[in-house]
Formats: structure tokens, C-alpha cells, sequence
């Protein structure tokens, strides 16, 4: 009998065994999760007070800055509706600003605003390079925190301060760089200096006033901006890549040029637009150096510019009410290359701050 009861529990196991998957690491059974007790579980949390209001306040303060741009933007739209209505597209090509005559456009002052800023950023872009490179990989740690707190102070200076910087010391100093540069370069039409039947320009009074005296001023003024942004792409870039670059016998500039320059190009192009649409905008720094004129002037060496924001100012205090407009016009299309210039590049730097670049 009791043969009988042990041969029969070998034989159920041994069913029960062959109707069980098995590995090499040992049997599992098959469950019914519709079954009892194997029914999937709800998993919810309930956020705190914290979490609660910290979603509210930044929520919030991404809606009113959203909101703030589009007022901005709808403001200007509806007072310049009434000298866009009677200029039509020629408020882009006309060069003449007389809204007194209903003649009126900022061709010349949108290629003066265009002139500045291309000749800031030829300033500005290898000092803002050459300075983020030297922070963040040459100078030792202790220096390079005193010389990141140099360049963001710089930030901080009002630009009347670099006007007039410009106007008393500047604008003395660059008149023989840009004798030398017409008398030397002038083959290339941009750099030379000549008068209305083509002669050339030697005197100091044709040098002053310039839009390259004001791309300079403002080259210096946007310096901090791209410096900031370059370093800190700079300072992402992972240090395994940087110790393999040197373990492999990379020189340190063969370190920068293979890792940190490619891992960083991101944020040279990003900070680069964002110094852009600074250029863009200033006014009081250039309203003090040119000398405004109301002609498209090829010549960048040459007394002689203006600016879209330096247009405002100066003609916002006299004008009348349809000027008003006109200047609101002009506002709105520099509001609208600025925001384009400074979407676009804080899309890059947000792309760059990924790692994708490496």
C-alpha cells in the first residue's frame, strides 16, 4: 500500500513536470492574469503642496512672458498700421524719411543697422572665442573664476558708458587704422573712402563718425553675451572625451581643436546670434557715434550712417502723430529680425546643450 501511494506521488510529479516550461535556470508556471490576485495594479501618486505651487508659478511665468512678446508685437502692429497702409512695401526700399510728404522708408537705416552689426560681430567673435577658449581651458581654476566674473561685469556697463567711450577716446584712435586700411584696401569697395565724383579721401573728418567707429563700440558691448554662452558649451564637454583626445599624445590645442570645438559649435553659432540681434537693437552707443544721413552708404569707412533704433531716438521727440507711426513701423520690423535672430540661436544652444554635437 504504501508502494502503491509513493509510486503514484513520482508519477504526478512527473506529470506536473512535463506540463511546466523549463530552462537551465529553473521551471516557471504559467499564471492567468485574469485570475484572482494577479489583477494590475493603479499606481498613482498625489502631489504635494510644493510640487502644486512651483507648477503654477512657472507655468505662469512662462504665460506672461509669452503674453508680454505678443502685446509687444500687437502694439506695434496697430500703431504702425496707418504709415504702413499709405507706404506700403516701398517702406522697405525707400530710402528718404519724410513722413511729413508721406515719403518715407528705412532702406538706409535698415542697411546702416545691418552694416553696424556685421562689423561687431567681425569685432566681437574672436574675442568672444579666443576669451571662452582661455577660461575654460587654459587658466587654472582659481584664475578663471575671477576672470568669469571680469566678463560678466562687463555686461553690466550702461552702453552711454561705451558711447561715450567711443566718441572722446575711440573714434581718435581708429582714424589712422582706417586711413591706413582705405590707402591700402581700397580695391575693395567696402574700404574705400571717396568723395561724390570718386576721389579719394584723405582727411581725418571723412574717418569720423562711422559705421566701422560704431561696429567696434558695439562689437565690444557683446562681447560678454557671446563669451557666456561659448564658455559654458565649452565647459560641457565631457572630460573622458578630453583625457582620451590627451592619453592618445593629442597636443592641448589638438585637444581643443578635435573635442572641445566640435562639442561646442552649437553654442559658438548660438552665442554668435544672440551677439547678433544685441548689435541689432542698440541705440544710445550708436546714436552718439554716427553721424545720421538718409542714403544707402556701401562705404563703411566713411563719416556717415544710421541705425533703426537710432533713427527712433532721434526723431521720436519732434515728430507728429503719422511720424509716430512711421517710427512704430520701423520699431516692428526690428522687433521682428531681433526676435527671429534670438529664437533661432536660443534653439541652437538648447540643441548643443545635448551632448549631440560630440
Amino acid at each position: 500500500m504504501a508502494n502503491d501511494q509513493t509510486f503514484q506521488a513520482v508519477e504526478d510529479v512527473l506529470l506536473a513536470n512535463s506540463r511546466t516550461p523549463t530552462t537551465n535556470l529553473g521551471h516557471y508556471e504559467h499564471h492567468d492574469p485574469d485570475s484572482a490576485g494577479n489583477q494590475p495594479r493603479e499606481l498613482t501618486s498625489k502631489e504635494s503642496l510644493s510640487d502644486l505651487i512651483f507648477r503654477a508659478v512657472a507655468r505662469s511665468a512662462g504665460g506672461i512672458t509669452v503674453a508680454i512678446m505678443l502685446a509687444v508685437g500687437l502694439f506695434l502692429a496697430f500703431r504702425a498700421s496707418s504709415a504702413l497702409s499709405v507706404a506700403g512695401f516701398s517702406f522697405l526700399t525707400e530710402q528718404e524719411w519724410s513722413p511729413e510728404t508721406q515719403t518715407f522708408g528705412i532702406a538706409a537705416v535698415l542697411f546702416g543697422t545691418v552694416s553696424i552689426a556685421l562689423v561687431a560681430l567681425s569685432v566681437s567673435f574672436p574675442l568672444s572665442l579666443g576669451t571662452a577658449l582661455l577660461i575654460a581651458e587654459v587658466v587654472s581654476p582659481k584664475i578663471r573664476q575671477s576672470l568669469i566674473t571680469i566678463v560678466d561685469l562687463m555686461a553690466a556697463v550702461p552702453s552711454v558708458i561705451f558711447g561715450l567711450w567711443g566718441v572722446f577716446f575711440l573714434q581718435s584712435a581708429v582714424i589712422p587704422v582706417s586711413t591706413w586700411i582705405s590707402t591700402y584696401f581700397s580695391w575693395i569697395p567696402i574700404f574705400a573712402v571717396t568723395d561724390e565724383s570718386g576721389q579719394s579721401l584723405t582727411e581725418a573728418s571723412a574717418f569720423t563718425s562711422s559705421a566701422f567707429i560704431a561696429g567696434i563700440v558695439v562689437g565690444f558691448m557683446v562681447v560678454p553675451t557671446q563669451t557666456s554662452v561659448m564658455r559654458e558649451a565649452f565647459a560641457q564637454t565631457p572630460v573622458g572625451e578630453r583625457e582620451g583626445a590627451l592619453a592618445l599624445g593629442s597636443t592641448r590645442w589638438g585637444m581643443i581643436r578635435s573635442t572641445v570645438l566640435p562639442f561646442g559649435r552649437g553654442g559658438i553659432i548660438g552665442g554668435t546670434m544672440l551677439g547678433l540681434g544685441r548689435a541689432l537693437g542698440e541705440t544710445i552707443a550708436v546714436y552718439m557715434i554716427i553721424s545720421p544721413i538718409f542714403v544707402i552708404n556701401w562705404q563703411l569707412l566713411k563719416t556717415g550712417s544710421n541705425s533703426v533704433s537710432a533713427l527712433i531716438a532721434l526723431r521720436y521727440g519732434e515728430s507728429s502723430e503719422f511720424g509716430l507711426s512711421a517710427l512704430m513701423a520701423a520699431g516692428l520690423v526690428l522687433f521682428i529680425i531681433t526676435l527671429i535672430i534670438n529664437f533661432t540661436a536660443s534653439s541652437i544652444v538648447a540643441r548643443s546643450r545635448s551632448g549631440a554635437q560630440s
